[in-house]
């Protein structure tokens, strides 16, 4: 050891070193583990497989239907998805020959600063932060969905979570505080199923585009075998990925000078044309009611319009059994309303039934 060594030493204790701030670490259920607990059917596995191709059919082209991703806004009662689930399914076997209706099932909730992460980080909503339990319950839900017909989308935001529940899922998000990120660009490269890339919470819908050309070439990076074990993984790239318009601190982007530039946008990035439409957050001016007037304005000037028609692909949707939202009190979920949303507030079903029923009609 040389003297500069032994300084050093004096310094900083070894075990000062490394997890400083770590309070402890817990061992995670494997992949494999979870998968094997829960497993998928033959039939559902075809489910989730035919389902993609619908919506991989309808971003070539090749279906003029249009994608409805409707759910609440986060999953945080699974039996109270359930429900919901069995009301989706109602509304989604009426209007299937126009519309391919996907559960929004979020489990993971981006924080701008802090707060409740979702049901699989915390999913006793006590701050006990019961993760395997949060994994296992995610895939219960989603197995249920599956198994009574209603196919499935996920915000996908923890890096690790995909290895979980992928095999249960039709179509992904990237929410907009993670567009930007190489890591989840790389991720979502060697996802199986068809992901939509939001623009930036500023408004930026470059950064989508650039997103979604990223995402379809290979790429390679850190990854998880179904073994737990840490892995070199190579992708093979994504070709069905597209953006979505959320609006941003200027305001909505779903009127036709947003859907015209947004237009020349994908054309510079040489994207295919193919936009979806989230009806909540900057679009609404984070006013749950006025999802109604965006579903409203799309069916009357865009949807109908024949230039248009096939560029919007779909629209987004934040429901729930009941409308509004609710505060979490950590630790008292027994007193939280029924069929009401603890993140985002929603639309209720019965509207949810009403606008689909409506946008059926138009179409």
């Amino acid at each position: 050891m040389t003297s500069m060594d032994k300084y050093l030493k004096t310094l900083v204790p070894a075990k000062q070193v490394r997890d400083t701030n770590i309070e402890g670490m817990y061992e995670l259920i494997k992949p494999k583990e979870a998968l094997t607990k829960i497993p998928i059917s033959q039939e559902i596995k075809s489910f989730v497989i035919s389902k993609r191709q619908e919506v991989v059919n309808i971003l070539n082209k090749k279906n003029n239907r249009k994608i409805c991703i409707v759910g609440p806004c986060s999953i945080h009662d699974i039996e109270q998805a359930k429900e919901y689930g069995r009301l989706l399914k109602r509304i989604s076997d009426k209007v299937k020959h126009k519309l391919l209706i996907i559960m929004r099932v979020y489990f993971e909730k981006p924080r701008t600063t802090v707060g409740w992460k979702g049901l699989i980080n915390d999913p006793d909503l006590d701050n006990s932060f019961n993760i395997n339990k949060g994994l296992l319950k995610a895939r219960e839900l989603l197995y249920y969905l599956n198994n009574i017909g209603v196919p499935c989308a996920y915000e996908v935001l923890d890096t690790y979570t995909p290895q979980y529940i992928s095999d249960l899922i039709t179509w992904g998000a990237i929410g907009a505080r993670t567009t930007e990120s190489q890591v989840h660009r790389q991720m979502i490269s060697g996802c199986s199923f068809p992901v939509g890339f939001k623009n930036s919470r500023s408004g930026d819908i470059d950064v989508a585009a650039e997103a979604v050309l990223s995402a379809a070439h290979p790429h390679c990076f850190y990854g998880t075998t179904y073994d737990g074990k840490s892995a070199i993984c190579h992708t093979k790239g994504n070709p069905n990925c597209h953006i979505i318009l959320r609006g941003g601190k200027n305001g909505p982007n779903y009127k036709i000078p947003d859907i015209m530039n947004a237009i020349d946008i994908l054309n510079k990035n040489n994207v295919p044309m193919n936009i979806m439409v989230d009806c909540s957050h900057g679009n609404s001016g984070k006013d749950y009611r006025k999802q109604k007037e965006v579903i409203e304005y799309l069916s009357d000037k865009l949807i109908l319009k024949e230039n248009n028609n096939q560029v919007i692909i779909g629209l987004m949707i934040e429901s729930n059994i009941n409308e509004g939202k609710q505060k979490l009190v950590f630790g008292e979920k027994q007193n939280l309303k029924y069929g009401v949303s603890i993140t985002d507030s929603c639309i209720s079903i019965d509207e949810t039934a009403a606008l689909l029923l409506d946008l059926y009609d138009i179409l």
